[in-house]
């Protein structure tokens, strides 16, 4: 249906810098938008940015302008700079696709990729 493939992830220490892209490998279904989610061991998976349908991010409470989502023009990369990491980062990260004609609240419409994962050292 629709395969997306991350990349970017590893190990980094306190106050370093990662970037994640996202590519969609394939799609069945017209994509309107995309973004980025997380799951830290124990945790529900949480919203970390993604695109409006007007196409302007919104950012989870917690990236206080550490991290930025960008794609390229054909929107087929999706990506995710992430400055001043925090221990508190870590988390598989999972890159998401929005199916047109679905909100983001409706996962019916909404696919995942794998995940990469992020671990943030002291």
């Amino acid at each position: 249906q629709v395969q997306l493939v991350e990349s970017g992830g590893g190990s980094v220490q306190a106050g370093g810098a990662l970037k994640l892209s996202c590519i969609v490998a394939r799609s069945d279904f017209r994509i309107c938008a995309m973004g980025w989610y997380r799951q830290a061991p124990g945790q529900e998976r949480e919203l970390v940015s993604r695109f409006r349908g007007d196409g302007s991010p919104e950012d989870a409470y917690f990236v206080k302008c550490r991290f930025a989502i960008s794609q390229n023009d054909a929107k087929t990369t999706l990506y995710l700079q992430m400055y001043r990491l925090t221990t508190e980062d870590t988390a598989v990260y999972y890159c998401a696709a929005r199916r047109c004609n679905y909100e983001w609240y409706n996962q019916a419409g909404i696919y995942y990729g794998q995940g990469t994962q992020v671990t943030v050292s002291s």
